[in-house]
């Protein structure tokens, strides 16, 4: 199978949970391309496509958002699954699903969402992102279970073969 990663990210930790995902799917013996979503011009040449994205302000990011958009009815028409990562600490906040989450897994078709939690490092933020976290009072710290993407990418390896058979 050829398999589309494509995954925004501000300042690289999903970027990182998305390598994890394409690496676990090529050694399950899926080729797989990793590229932003704002290289993505066609999802075309792909079997099924796994998307991702960090949540900042309670939204995707737009390059996202943006690649959805432009390629909506492409894909539709293949296995898509979405991943955002966002939450932060322990517990995990701010709890629930953004709303635009629900709304780009509808117009895609999802095949599933799932949430990981995120890494945020105060000091790789912008003027504006700062005084953004200041309000939410997420603290700093690597967050992440790299395990669980992981795992979540074998349970994804697994699924595509009589995924795309079914076609």
């Amino acid at each position: 199978m050829h398999v589309l990663v494509s995954v925004a990210s501000r300042h690289g930790a999903t970027q990182e949970m998305g390598e994890v995902v394409a690496n676990v799917l090529a050694d399950a013996g899926h080729e797989v391309d990793v590229l932003e979503p704002d290289d993505v011009d066609d999802v075309r040449p792909y079997d099924a496509v796994v998307l991702g994205s960090s949540v900042y302000v309670g939204r995707l990011a737009a390059s996202l958002r943006d690649l959805v958009q432009r390629q909506e009815g492409q894909l539709r028409e293949r296995p898509v699954w979405l991943f955002w990562s966002g939450p932060v600490g322990d517990p995990p906040m701010p709890p629930g699903v953004p709303d635009d989450v629900q709304q780009v897994a509808s117009h895609v078709a999802a095949r599933g969402v799932q949430c990981f939690v995120g890494r945020l490092d105060h000091r790789a933020l912008s003027v504006s992102e700062r005084a953004l976290v200041a309000l939410t009072g997420a603290p700093d710290g690597d967050f992440r279970e790299m395990d669980d993407v992981a795992e979540w990418g074998r349970s994804l390896a697994g699924m595509l073969p009589r995924t795309v058979a079914s076609r």
